[in-house]
């Protein structure tokens, strides 16, 4: 007869030290790519609070997977990524039925080098992300994961449920959509910075006829306020309609230069507080969009620079 206590049975220790071993390769991996995951998902979102949901459900899932199985790591990862930021985007969808005022994507701030890797930094631009929300979910996660992170189509066909050849049809209509859209002639980084800081000062400084220089005759001014702070309902359209809201509020505002979303922008503060982020499409020189998010829980991220990947 065996007498035994609970206490007195011995386990195999190599079972928790293997399980804990695996946990440990499980995160290493996920971590390793997290910036590139987070990535993905903002592009295909706009909202770097549901990429954040979705880079936790990726983990919930990833952690339940034998590595021994998985032949690429980084493609398996984007796989589950995209197909989490699909069905957020539907459901994103839906909630911008109801926004109040214009819907702009979350601003962030972005370190050097996301700027110094110019197809990112044009990809995750707040102009190009206006674009990319044009596109029907899958479009758009094609587009992102084919012209950004150059992954193959067998490999896109896999994380969006399609064949290949849906694939690349899908992705030569959505190059078709975003090209007739995207900024006609884009300005370099250099041009971009003195156009920015060109607009600050005329702004700061009150000087009108500089301001309708820099503005192109039919700029569009959004503004994001989320239903939650003032913003105008609709977009502001012409350069005197433009200037002439700008000119309202400049007296109480100051403009901080910051490095947005890959590209110089402004920051605006009232009262030393942040009260929104200006960034800007620029056109052959001159200003053609002014996209001002004013939505306190889309600013929630300026405090600190978020790390994106290719």
């Amino acid at each position: 007869m065996n007498d035994r206590t609970a206490s007195d049975r011995t386990r195999d220790p190599s079972e928790p030290v293997a399980r804990g071993d695996r946990m440990d390769s499980v995160t290493r991996v996920f971590v390793a790519h997290r910036n590139l995951l987070f990535t993905v998902a903002y592009e295909m979102l706009g909202s770097a609070a549901d990429a954040e949901d979705v880079l936790q459900e990726t983990w919930l899932r990833w952690a339940g997977v034998d590595l021994d199985t998985v032949r690429d790591q980084r493609a398996y990862l984007v796989r589950i990524t995209t197909r989490q930021a699909l069905s957020h985007l539907r459901t994103l969808g839906r909630r911008k039925e109801s926004y109040v005022g214009p819907w702009l994507p979350e601003p962030l701030l972005t370190a050097p080098d996301v700027a110094e890797d110019v197809e990112l930094a044009d990809s995750v631009s707040m102009a190009m992300l206006l674009v990319l929300e044009t596109l029907a979910p899958t479009e758009r996660a094609v587009f992102v994961l084919r012209e950004v992170f150059a992954l193959g189509y067998d490999e896109i066909a896999e994380a969006v449920d399609k064949s290949p050849a849906a694939v690349r049809q899908i992705a030569h209509r959505a190059r078709v959509h975003v090209a007739a859209r995207r900024p006609r002639g884009a300005a370099s980084a250099a041009e971009t910075r003195r156009t920015v800081e060109a607009f600050r000062q005329a702004v700061a400084t009150g000087d009108l006829q500089r301001l309708l220089d820099i503005l192109a005759p039919d700029v569009v001014l959004l503004t994001d306020g989320g239903g939650v702070v003032q913003a105008a309902p609709a977009p502001v359209v012409g350069a005197d309609q433009v200037a002439h809201v700008l000119g309202r509020v400049a007296a109480a505002m100051s403009l901080e230069p910051a490095q947005v979303n890959g590209d110089p922008a402004l920051i605006v503060r009232l009262g030393g507080e942040i009260d929104a982020v200006m960034a800007m499409r620029i056109d052959d020189g001159v200003v053609t969009g002014l996209y001002a998010v004013r939505n306190p829980e889309k600013l929630s991220r300026l405090d600190r620079e978020t790390a994106l990947r290719r």
